[in-house]
């Protein structure tokens, strides 16, 4: 029986050749992606992704050492959804508002599993909230007046995201608070919305870590 890890490189892979269904003129005019004959690039929270225009794959290329990587569900997803099914006229409103506002939109909430996840994440900075201010620099985030750790993010270049870190004390536990662009669901689905949070607050770990 497949393991729940390989059931998600399945769907990943299945979206992969969905992707070659759709015209990628369209989305280089509407994202003006960087391009050559082989792939298109974008970038996900800090890092360059490169889209294989013949296969459909996402890959990442690490330069230290020089090694390709697939990418992970989450971040293929995303990028799959942005690039292929956002909205036409998608445009960034500049007014941020709480992921669970764009919860209530859609007629649904939170799952307990998401709210977990990010609570596991706020666990992790309230280690160290300095490592946090670090790695939000590292993928070029802009500081804001606010919390223990707070930065404006580049979720793609085109999308913003705020993330807000407040230390543990005596009476409340370490707290997060996540803000997205009010538009955020004209430009990938709510479900899509948490993978790509998802992959945010696993980037931040990895690069607390380090």
């Amino acid at each position: 029986m497949p393991t729940p890890f390989n059931n998600y490189e399945v769907m990943r892979d299945q979206m992969a050749g969905a992707f070659l269904r759709y015209d990628q003129k369209a989305m280089i005019r509407k994202f003006s992606l960087k391009h050559d004959a082989d792939f298109l690039y974008i970038c996900l929270v800090g890092r360059e992704y490169r889209i294989d225009r013949h296969t459909g794959a996402v890959s990442w290329e690490d330069t230290d050492p020089k090694t390709v990587y697939p990418a992970d569900y989450n971040a293929a997803m995303t990028i799959y959804d942005v690039l292929c099914c956002s909205k036409e006229n998608c445009r960034a409103s500049g007014e941020m508002v709480s992921i669970e506002s764009c919860a209530s939109v859609q007629g649904g909430s939170l799952s307990s599993q998401n709210r977990s996840f990010f609570q596991h994440a706020a666990d992790c900075f309230d280690k160290d909230p300095a490592a946090l201010a670090a790695a939000c620099e590292k993928i070029g985030g802009t500081r804001l007046a606010r919390g223990d750790a707070a930065y404006q993010l580049d979720l793609f270049a085109f999308l913003p995201v705020s993330v807000a870190f407040w230390r543990s004390d005596e009476e409340f536990p370490a707290s997060l608070q996540i803000l997205v662009d009010r538009n955020i669901l004209d430009f990938m689905h709510y479900e899509t919305a948490m993978f790509a949070l998802s992959h945010l607050m696993e980037r931040l770990e990895t690069l607390c870590d380090r």
